[in-house]
């Protein structure tokens, strides 16, 4: 079988607070661990200590030589168009070519009154935006659309477009991935539902024209055992209140015990279609995981 990526989800201000890890050490470690990549949420206001994604992803990019940069997941609807656009080429300026554009349109309607858009125009927005990045970033003239006298406008310097892996495990999100992403990224789904999206997705590319998209999962870890480490069950039960599913739904769901029974469980992510990972480290130390995480991908290339 082909190769499967792992990256992190850097570690967020409430761990790098009582860790005494700051982004720039977490990046560091995760590179030397031997990890794919390293990632980062966006989230503006949530109700809670976040950090803005593109500042927080520059200065990864800037302690890291190698791994992917990767935003899990960009919110352009929230933005202006233009200024989106601008974040993302200086990203990927700064990083050198490294970033991996995780898109989304959710948030919830807190964060989108927050950026004073409202709630329903999200999907026409987002798709907007993935239309629209690939000729902003090329420094080509645009027009705005959805900005008050459609300006045109040319950024500079260009960039070239990152990969595109649009979020979500909806119908909406198989096609809007088919029609305009480079990748599909859904989170904590089982590998059955992760299957059946492929199919979707496959038949989908093949109706617009285009490559199939490549897959990539997001899933939620805590490896090993000791202090701080909680339990599958403990982990579903999160997963199940945040997310208003069933316990029974979720329960396989999260990472845990040895590296050989996780690399099991995203072999099985694997089978049903996946190439990539995003891990959220979801307890226990950071670095610790991290390199337990790195055990796991050497399993799966082994």
């Amino acid at each position: 079988m082909g190769s499967f990526e792992i990256g992190v989800i850097l570690p967020g201000v409430n761990t790098q607070r009582e860790s005494g890890l700051d982004l720039r050490a977490a990046a560091r470690h995760a590179e030397d661990a031997g990890l794919d990549g390293v990632w980062h949420g966006d989230h503006l206001a949530v109700g809670g200590p976040t950090l803005d994604a593109p500042i927080a992803l520059a200065t990864a990019a800037a302690a890291t030589s190698a791994v992917r940069i990767g935003v899990s997941v960009f919110v352009p609807g929230i933005r202006p168009l233009v200024w989106a656009a601008k974040q993302v080429a200086t990203l990927q300026y700064v990083s050198g070519g490294r970033l991996v554009l995780g898109v989304g349109s959710g948030g919830g309607p807190s964060q989108w009154a927050a950026a004073g858009v409202p709630y329903e125009r999200r999907g026409p927005r987002t798709d907007t935006a993935l239309e629209l990045l690939p000729e902003l970033l090329s420094g080509a003239e645009t027009r705005l659309p959805d900005e008050p006298g459609r300006p045109v406008v040319t950024l500079a310097p260009a960039a070239a477009m990152p990969p595109v892996w649009v979020g979500n495990a909806s119908q909406v999100a198989i096609r809007r991935a088919a029609r305009l992403g480079d990748g599909w990224f859904p989170s904590l789904i089982p590998p059955r539902e992760l299957a059946e999206g492929r199919a979707r997705l496959v038949a989908l590319a093949g109706r617009y024209g285009r490559p199939v998209p490549v897959i990539a999962i997001g899933g939620a870890a805590a490896l090993g055992a000791g202090p701080g480490v909680p339990s599958r069950a403990d982990l579903a039960a999160g997963i199940s209140g945040a997310y208003g599913r069933p316990l029974d739904e979720v329960m396989d769901i999260p990472l845990t015990g040895p590296p050989g029974e996780a690399a099991e469980k995203l072999n099985a992510y694997r089978e049903a279609g996946a190439d990539h990972a995003v891990i959220g480290i979801s307890g226990g130390d950071w670095r610790a995981q991290v390199d337990l995480l790195a055990e796991v991908r050497d399993l799966l290339r082994g």
